[in-house]
């Protein structure tokens, strides 16, 4: 379920902002109208603030967080940290293409179960927790997710989120398309804050499902 209004009551047609009742905060999830096809609704996590620089390490798969950044110097970081990862359920498909790898699928595997094919791996999932908020994360090892979204003058990986503007990321690290491939989230496409899940289904990518994930509803995470 979607708070609507957790983010201003919106001019329907402008999207400008009416009357402004809250703005997002580092670990909310967030609904959002996506910039290069608004007629699309993503649901990503709210990873950067305007004025944050970002810092994500494509090996060790975390992030380092700076706030106002827009002043000279900015060295005060933020608290993220990282629990013990463990093997997960969940693999990930990698299909080749031409100038590297793109995301194909996720598929449900028995953790005992060995992995049958060299484009298919076995992702692992920890607890990241910026500030107070905590939140499972899922990644896999090594840096098969390369960031395409490079602003100019910062190295790859970097990244200083603009006035009126918002950094998104999924929680499934290697199989998420979010501001590392894409860019910022500019606030009028802000839709509004997830606060409930009312049905999860377990399924496979591209099967039916075969049963309710009753452990999930009710929450979010």
């Amino acid at each position: 379920m979607v708070e609507k209004f957790a983010y201003g009551l919106k001019d329907p047609i402008t999207q400008t902002t009416l009357i402004s009742t809250g703005k997002p905060k580092r670990g909310d999830i967030a609904v959002f109208k996506y910039p290069r096809d608004p007629s699309t609704d993503f649901i990503k996590r709210v990873i950067g603030l305007p004025g944050d620089k970002i810092v994500y390490d494509m090996t060790s798969k975390k992030l380092h967080i700076y706030p106002n950044c827009n002043k000279a110097i900015c060295d005060d970081e933020i608290a993220v940290t990282y629990g013990t990862a463990y093997p997960s359920e969940w693999t990930l498909l990698l299909q080749s293409v031409p100038g590297g790898q793109r995301i194909s699928g996720m598929k449900s595997i028995p953790i005992e179960e060995p992995i049958s094919t060299a484009t298919q791996f076995r992702q692992e999932e920890r607890i990241e927790t910026i500030g107070d908020v905590s939140h499972r994360i899922m990644t896999i090892p090594g840096d098969v997710t390369i960031p395409e979204f490079i602003q100019p003058g910062l190295p790859q990986g970097t990244w200083i989120v603009p006035e009126g503007q918002y950094f998104m990321m999924g929680d499934n690290r290697d199989g998420s398309s979010d501001s590392r491939f894409w860019g910022f989230v500019p606030e009028q496409n802000l839709v509004g804050k997830a606060t409930t899940i009312w049905m999860s289904f377990e399924k496979q990518e591209n099967e039916w499902p075969t049963g309710v994930r009753f452990s999930r509803i009710g929450g979010i995470k």
